[in-house]
């Protein structure tokens, strides 16, 4: 390894990856199918209607959103009189119905049914197990990323059980011992 020598510079700029090309486009197009639809009832209902439905989606979302956000408070404050660490909910936890009401806070046909879906429990169970297995897919930690380091610091034994261990390394100098002064 030879050190001051500058890295070549790559022969063409990093692809893009498609959630990056894609995203901005279907955040459009979803922006157009939220005025469409409030376009259509306002033409179909009246102005006052869409209006009104706009007030108590937000009404609801922060009424919803306050709930859970009560919940996970007293869930916090119960673990700390006990002095437990707080237990994972049964039903996944505040994530689901904080998003749902965010959602119906939003402006809009689509967003106000989505979190609605949230909010309904056979669909947020639904919603919660394809989330899950979606984000525990790919979950290896990156190469000399804290988590490998985590990851690395474990060892598994063929009976299932799990030694906790430390890493030490070697190639780093270790600070001079300081010894306490002796006094008579």
């Amino acid at each position: 390894m030879t050190f001051g020598a500058t890295p070549t510079p790559p022969s063409r700029p990093p692809r893009r990856s498609a959630a990056r090309r894609v995203l901005p486009l279907a955040v459009i197009a979803w922006l157009a199918l939220e005025v469409w639809l409030l376009r259509l009832v306002a033409e179909a209902a009246g102005g006052w209607t869409v209006f009104l439905l706009l007030i108590a989606g937000v009404v609801a979302g922060s009424y919803v959103i306050r709930r859970a956000g009560r919940r996970a408070w007293r869930r916090l404050a119960d673990s700390v009189q006990s002095g437990t660490a707080p237990e994972p909910a049964k039903d996944g936890g505040n994530t689901l119905p904080m998003l749902g009401g965010l959602l119906l806070i939003l402006p809009g046909m689509v967003s106000d049914l989505l979190g609605l879906l949230c909010l309904f429990p056979p669909t947020g169970k639904l919603i919660r197990h394809r989330a899950e297995k979606l984000l525990t897919r790919g979950a290896r930690p990156a190469p000399g990323s804290l988590g490998d380091a985590f990851q690395q610091a474990r060892m598994h034994r063929p009976d299932g059980k799990v030694v906790q261990g430390e890493v030490i390394r070697d190639d780093e100098p270790r600070p001079p011992r300081q010894d306490p002064p002796l006094t008579r």
